[in-house]
């Protein structure tokens, strides 16, 4: 009977790096997820960013505030004055965000008062943001 010598290779550095490298790299995925949203600190945000708007504050104002909310809507960056806003119902959940719909009345450059319906999709976790939700 004839026996097969078998040779052992050491293993590489590639080879023992890659268990360290998969274990430090943290495949689970909670780091990644955002908390859920703080609902009474959503109104919050929401109210402090629309207030500011009505002020005739704009949204880089609010970035330098403490805390630094970062906030994004359209018609405000584009000079429409906000006179009165309203919200409609108390806003739904959507797991690290709350979307409120909030009726504006604006006033245009040329004097014009607008009036729309609009949803603002705001966030808590891990900074404060307040963003118009674009419709597709």
């Amino acid at each position: 009977m004839t026996v097969a010598h078998q040779t052992l290779r050491r293993p590489t550095g590639l080879a023992l790096l890659l268990p360290l490298l998969l274990l430090l790299s943290g495949c689970s995925k909670q780091g990644s997820m955002a908390a859920p949203v703080d609902e009474d600190q959503a109104h919050t945000t929401l109210v402090e960013t629309l207030d500011a708007w009505k002020a005739g504050r704009l949204p880089a104002d609010l970035r330098s505030a403490s805390p630094e909310i970062i906030a994004q809507d359209p018609d405000w960056e584009n000079g429409m004055k906000l006179q009165e806003y309203e919200a409609v119902g108390k806003g739904d959940k959507r797991d690290a965000n709350l979307e409120c719909q909030i009726k504006l009345t604006m006033v245009d450059p040329q004097g014009t008062i607008v009036t729309k319906s609009v949803t603002y999709i705001v966030g808590t976790d891990p900074v404060l943001t307040v963003f118009r939700k674009v419709n597709m």
